[in-house]
């Protein structure tokens, strides 16, 4: 069975839309950030453009509120069998230390967001993304 996601063969390759959303916000921040993506190039949005926008603009900006002398910014993506996951991973604080909001258009997504220490310090926050299919069933 195939599954389906909102993202057609004409949109951005899913890497290139998070570079695009996040370099004006690195540019702006008032410390150097390092930022590396790491998404196949096959990816392709697991919402719509808007949402998926708001989304990353959001945790993106969190990510560098816990950075205000600079650091380093890793954002990956992958297909699983359940969906897409997006990691933002931040050289910040740990968790335990950082308010970890949950912006209010995840839930309109059906996305789940699960927030982890990384091994080499500072934090992460998971986004998974179902398949469209299964979002649509729910949103019934």
């Amino acid at each position: 069975m195939s599954h389906h996601f909102i993202g057609q063969d004409n949109d951005p390759p899913l890497a290139i839309l998070v570079e695009t959303l996040a370099s004006p916000m690195l540019v702006a921040h008032p410390a150097p950030v390092c930022l590396e993506v790491d998404m196949d190039e096959t990816l392709r949005l697991p919402a719509d453009q808007a949402s998926f926008c708001q989304l990353m603009e959001s945790l993106i900006r969190q990510a560098l509120i816990e950075m205000p002398e600079g650091g380093e910014l890793t954002i990956t993506g992958c297909q699983t069998n359940t969906g897409i996951e997006i990691e933002l991973a931040d050289s910040g604080a740990a968790v335990d230390q950082r308010a970890c909001k949950l912006p209010m258009i995840a839930a309109a997504l059906s996305a789940e967001l699960n927030w982890q220490d990384c091994p080499q310090g500072g934090g992460a926050v998971t986004v998974k993304f179902p398949h469209y299919q299964v979002a649509k069933r729910r949103a019934a």
